[in-house]
């Protein structure tokens, strides 16, 4: 069913994301690589935690996660729970450290460099690692992104699936290649206010609109939340891929000040807390007042058939936006991501040995966005990708894996040096692929953090101790 006002409503909303992005881009015409990559580290605490937020809630939060309450019932509900528990640590434990760390470590800008800087290393190797992870995941995460709004597009427009999902890509990387990190976040925190109120009023009016005529009988074992140890191991482990995830911790360096971080890391908890939270209830109500379809549950559709049965063409477009939104805020951020790594850790660093101009590293950083999409649209319009969650699931396991026990080990273990972190970053990413590969029944991101986290001990015990120098630098920074 097409709705012209649905439609309207979205054009709308993507001239409004274009006129953001062009807007930045004259701000800031005359932009350093730290101002484009990292906002010059002059973030305010609203826009760092809903940017954040919005970062990290990409569709899976309004597709794939209530699809999978919907589909699986509450034993399902234990990816919420460990990926509240994950956040809320990252914010606790994980952003104070890692935003003065990377103001030590040479003034980091991106993870990669932060990681080498902080073992004042000259060596190159765990930068171009980094960044080849990076690039790997983040295009498995960025087809997410774009099948996500490929299947709204055709949801809403009728427009052929494919063809909905170029027109998604070109306009992701649009307003990413004319904006900025500026850019970027502003649009993650107005998205991330749409986002927080669809999640509040769907679910809302939709347990309002259930009555005895519309509901649907769903079965006992649906509401056990205790089905299988393994699901409820496998949920909580998502909580740990928070501690390595680049787009969203990176946003943590941003902030101005220790004080705006501290205000920032409430509002970040609160605003996922609720998020997840509502996103189980969409998938239960979904559930009890649509009946179970592999119409609805194949394509991830339990949010955007809701929010069409109960609402009209204007409400309903809007809401809706919701989706582009989440897709879009976390679309940008990965390939923002990934371009600074690529133009920062390799082509910086070893294809021009550091005398590159900030121009010609925007520009380099621009065309990596482009070449990651374009490869990201290719793995989205393959039959055999996936859902939704499953990309997310895939990318969220290489990154939690690789770089989660490697950057906390950095943070709070004086003693932890240069050739444990590459070896815990190696391991956790091939660990983590392994045991997808040959399903091992759980969550393939615990065995990889694990993993990564005993080869970076034993390999930094056997290794020689940090020089005098780097260990100043980490009394520096815990001072």
């Amino acid at each position: 069913m097409i709705r012209l006002s649905e439609i309207i409503v979205f054009a709308f909303y993507l001239l409004l994301l274009f006129a953001i992005g062009i807007f930045f881009s004259l701000k800031y015409k005359n932009r350093s690589e730290k101002t484009y990559f990292l906002g010059n580290r002059q973030m305010g605490a609203w826009v760092t935690a809903l940017s954040a937020g919005a970062a990290d809630m990409s569709a899976w939060v309004l597709m794939g996660l209530p699809t999978a309450i919907y589909a699986f019932g509450l034993e399902k509900i234990w990816i919420s729970i460990g990926l509240a528990i994950g956040y809320t640590l990252s914010w606790i434990f994980e952003a104070p450290r890692l935003r003065r760390f990377s103001i030590v470590a040479a003034d980091s800008i991106t993870i990669p460099q932060y990681l080498t800087h902080r073992f004042l290393s000259k060596s190159r190797i765990l930068q171009v690692t980094c960044a080849i992870v990076f690039l790997i995941a983040y295009t498995i995460y960025a087809a997410s992104s774009i099948k996500a709004c490929g299947t709204l597009f055709n949801t809403i427009t009728g427009i052929d699936s494919t063809i909905a999902m170029y027109l998604a890509a070109g306009a992701i990387v649009s307003y990413t290649f004319i904006g900025c990190f500026y850019a970027v976040c502003w649009l993650d925190f107005f998205q991330g206010i749409l986002m927080l109120g669809a999640m509040l009023i769907v679910p809302i009016f939709a347990a309002n609109s259930l009555n005895a005529s519309n509901m649907h009988t769903v079965s006992g074992g649906y509401w056990n939340i205790f089905t299988n140890w393994k699901e409820m191991v496998s949920g909580l482990s998502w909580g740990l891929g928070y501690f390595g995830m680049p787009h969203i911790i990176i946003k943590f360096m941003s902030l101005r000040s220790q004080e705006e971080l501290n205000k920032s890391a409430k509002i970040g908890i609160a605003w996922s807390v609720i998020i997840i939270t509502f996103a189980v209830l969409i998938g239960v109500i979904g559930r009890i007042l649509l009946g179970f379809h592999d119409t609805i549950n194949e394509p991830s559709l339990v949010f955007i058939v809701t929010v069409r049965t109960i609402f009209p063409g204007i409400i309903s477009g809007i809401l809706l936006s919701a989706v582009l939104a989440t897709s879009m805020s976390t679309a940008d951020s990965q390939l923002l991501a990934a371009s600074s790594a690529f133009a920062n850790d390799i082509y910086k660093t070893i294809i021009r040995k550091d005398n590159a101009s900030a121009k010609e590293l925007l520009w380099c950083g621009r065309f990596v966005v482009f070449v990651v999409a374009l490869f990201a649209l290719t793995i989205a319009i393959s039959p055999n990708s996936g859902s939704i969650m499953t990309l997310v699931q895939n990318a969220w396991g290489v990154f939690g894996a690789s770089f989660g026990p490697t950057i906390m080990l950095s943070l709070y273990w004086k003693r932890f040096n240069f050739c444990g972190a590459i070896a815990g970053i190696i391991c956790g990413a091939i660990v983590d692929i392994i045991c997808h590969i040959y399903s091992v029944g759980i969550y393939e991101l615990l065995p990889g953090f694990i993993a990564s986290l005993l080869a970076s001990i034993f390999v930094t015990i056997c290794s020689e101790k940090p020089s005098e120098e780097v260990s100043k630098l980490f009394d520096e920074a815990t001072k």
